[in-house]
């Protein structure tokens, strides 16, 4: 089993930045490949970042290309999401996930273990 646990959210001023981190336990970090989501109020949950076991294989959504950028430190077990730039409609809860399939993959089914989320919160 893989626990998740996210930390950094908060309240930004639109224009500023933020950065998540995720801190994973209870299985190799590098045979994860980690992904954040964003679920805002009324909508769906949507992909946002993952990268590869190595962080050689990077996706990312294009509403947040040029703005964010996810990283990870295998050594710290921990997976990060920096985000600048942020808009109003970056507002959301934002969720660490993880996987065990070989590649960065977008898709939320294939994500097997989750955090319990972080509010991002940008005021306009």
């Amino acid at each position: 089993q893989v626990q998740l646990v996210e930390s950094g959210g908060g309240l930004v001023q639109a224009g500023g930045s933020l950065r998540l981190s995720c801190a994973a336990s209870g299985r190799t970090f590098s045979s994860l490949v980690m992904g954040w989501f964003r679920q805002a109020p009324g909508k769906e949950r949507e992909f946002v970042a993952a990268i590869s076991r190595s962080g050689g294989n990077i996706n990312y959504a294009d509403s947040v290309k040029g703005r964010f950028t996810i990283s990870r430190d295998n050594a710290k077990n921990t997976v990060y999401l920096q985000m600048n730039s942020l808009k109003f409609e970056d507002t959301a809860v934002y969720y660490c996930a993880a996987n065990t399939r070989p590649w960065a993959t977008m898709t939320l089914s294939h994500y097997d273990y989750w955090g319990q989320g972080t509010q991002v919160t940008v005021s306009s």
